[in-house]
């Protein structure tokens, strides 16, 4: 089988490892991928919006499966381009894509079908809002309705911050057309926890769980990233929470976008609050999480093929999902000054330390430079992650392999994985 991988993060370098170990793959393109998948694939300089190059590419080299799950092409439609073009492609098409790619939406949905989630209102005109915010208690949490990278939500201690996150997401477009429309709604407290699932339209199979550091500062201290490390699974995950998101929110949302007319095919990503009131939604994504996935694929035992096509096939149900009896612990490795303005091009060594077997260095923003060296080459640069027998042990482990890595301006936080001493002790 000849796979085309699409996409050049760190979550597409996971995915690629994943790919890489079927033994039904013969052949892996990456498009247009980085620095750290040439070893396991052919680097394709195409970029993830250029629909028609893909298909032409795919066409041309015979394609059996593609494989997409980035936000930005699954929102604009790159699966529909696909399999208009008769070419097989794992993903979400455009029509239920939008569970992510407007807040307005899901929240909308989640409200219509009875899906726990946080109090909100929507907003189009930045003075209703601020009215609105007058009255309101605080802290309160601001959401760009589109796709902002990650970075589109502001929380709020007080009613002149409110008022000035107003004015950035909607009038000044901090986060440009994402800034359109605005979701304003409660702070919810608890602890977060993200359930990734893979969906065939009418079934689901829950993988592992995770939870996620979004906080660039140690103490989750500091602006929101993209996300600065994340362990798995999540101890707070309990057998009790997940028959109760099998009940209120897995299953429901499945059935709530098929009633809508968008069936959904793909991965999901439940991001969760456990609060007092019980688990609620906080958002969905419509593909793998990042950087969750580098903790949940390595732990997957089944064959990732095989459920990419049960997906596809909606054979779902037939589908043994297993994963290891075991942990992993993820630590991003960042430019400093990351996620405001931090330099690129600082090269970087250690790699020949990592065996893809308990120690995994998955590449985010890095490229090859003239000269052949790997350099850093954005915010979030490389994910290191490890396994362990137990979650302190993978944690031990992936903190020691950050050692192996050197680059200047390296900078991560010292203490991910801090919730699972918490866990221990309130046991």
């Amino acid at each position: 089988m000849k796979v085309l991988l699409i996409g050049a993060g760190g979550r597409e370098h996971a995915i690629l490892h994943a790919i890489y170990k079927s033994p039904r793959v013969d052949k892996i393109y990456v498009a247009p991928g980085n620095a750290g998948m040439r070893d396991m694939a052919e680097l394709v300089d195409i970029g993830v919006m250029e629909f028609d190059q893909l298909v032409a590419f795919a066409r041309e080299k015979a394609i059996d499966l593609a494989v997409c799950s980035q936000d930005d092409p699954l929102c604009a439609g790159i699966v529909d381009a696909f399999e208009e073009a008769g070419i097989r492609i794992f993903g979400t098409r455009k029509n239920a894509a939008i569970i992510e790619g407007s807040k307005a939406f899901s929240k909308n949905l989640m409200k219509k079908y009875a899906i726990p989630t946080a109090s909100y209102e929507v907003f189009t005109d930045p003075d209703a809002a601020c009215a609105y915010l007058e009255h309101e208690s605080y802290p309160i949490v601001l959401k760009a309705d589109g796709l902002a990278l990650g970075k589109g939500v502001l929380i709020c201690q007080d009613f002149e911050e409110a008022k000035a996150g107003v004015k950035e997401i909607m009038t000044d477009k901090k986060f440009g057309s994402a800034g359109n429309e605005l979701v304003i709604e409660e702070f919810m407290t608890g602890r977060e926890v993200s359930a990734l699932a893979f969906c065939d339209g009418r079934h689901y199979k829950l993988m592992t769980s995770s939870q996620d550091h979004k906080r660039v500062g140690d103490g989750d201290t500091g602006l929101n990233t993209g996300g600065m490390g994340t362990f798995s699974p999540s101890p707070f995950f309990t057998d009790e929470i997940r028959d109760y998101c099998d009940k209120h929110i897995f299953q429901p949302t499945l059935d709530a976008m098929l009633a809508e007319g968008r069936e959904f095919k793909g991965v999901l990503y439940f991001g969760l609050m456990l609060t007092a009131d019980g688990p609620k939604v906080v958002e969905y994504n419509t593909r793998f999480g990042d950087p969750e996935t580098q903790v949940v694929l390595p732990r997957m035992k089944t064959d990732i093929i095989d459920a990419f096509e049960a997906c596809i096939d909606g054979k779902l149900e037939d589908l043994d999902l297993e994963f290891e009896d075991n942990a992993a612990v993820c630590v991003v490795l960042a430019s400093k000054g990351y996620p405001l303005s931090y330099e690129k091009g600082f090269p970087i060594s250690g790699f020949e330390h990592f065996d893809n077997v308990r120690d995994f260095c998955f590449h985010a923003g890095t490229r090859l430079a003239a000269d052949g060296t790997v350099v850093t080459n954005g915010g979030r640069v490389l994910g290191i992650t490890s396994k362990g027998a137990s979650l302190r042990e993978a944690r031990d482990n992936a903190y020691r392999a950050t050692d192996w890595i050197s680059f200047a301006n390296k900078y991560m936080r010292h203490d991910i994985g801090k919730a699972i001493d918490e866990a221990s002790e309130t046991r």
